[in-house]
């Protein structure tokens, strides 16, 4: 981490060696065929997920797509990347869907909708994963404002900008309750040592 994300040399080794955790763990998830990744940001994860089949990109901005799509030529994969929000019902099924610190942006009220439309984009059977934030003093930015409410937090951008968003930690528990209750079988939910939780279920 640099910049305004460091929290000095201890914190980070303890922060990259977590990332390292999700990243061996979603790697060693069996994906495979048609994979949608939603709210895909910047990419971050993307290569990997291009590895294991057919990626398709979706976020609701044109500007990261862009990011994520440079991030992929460097290592030599291809994707489909379209610009469409993640709260767009499914025009297809696929076998896979993810989502990379997405659903802590998701607020209480509104998860069993974004669940139901992560289970209408699969297949019977089909995977979905995701990758998440834990509630951690040393997981933001240094100059983070205080957070202007429950669940809330206000993130400003490099070019000043600054706006209140849904910040939900989800505990693992409540998020395998609810991903059984929007229709999700054999939900596993577990966490890194200090900063990200861990998700798959099948539709």
């Amino acid at each position: 981490r640099r910049g305004r994300y460091s929290h000095g040399p201890i914190s980070d080794m303890a922060w990259q060696m977590d990332l390292d955790l999700a990243t061996t763990w979603l790697d060693r998830v069996p994906l495979s065929g048609e994979i949608v990744e939603l709210a895909a940001g910047t990419g971050f994860w993307s290569p990997l997920l291009a590895q294991k089949g057919e990626l398709s990109l979706y976020d609701a901005l044109e500007a990261p797509l862009e990011r994520a799509r440079q991030r992929l030529i460097s290592h030599g994969l291809r994707a489909h990347l379209h610009v469409r929000d993640a709260w767009t019902p499914a025009d297809r099924q696929v076998d896979a869907v993810f989502t990379g610190f997405w659903l802590s942006h998701v607020s209480r009220d509104r998860l069993p909708g974004f669940l139901g439309i992560a289970r209408g984009w699969l297949r019977a059977g089909g995977t979905f994963v995701f990758v998440d934030s834990l509630d951690d003093p040393d997981s933001g930015a240094l100059d983070r404002s205080p957070p202007p409410g429950p669940d809330l937090s206000r993130r400003r951008l490099g070019d000043g900008r600054a706006f209140t968003i849904p910040k939900v930690f989800y505990r693992p528990d409540e998020l395998a309750a609810a991903l059984g209750e929007a229709g999700f079988a054999d939900a596993e939910v577990t966490t890194t040592n200090r900063f990200f939780l861990l998700g798959s279920a099948r539709a």
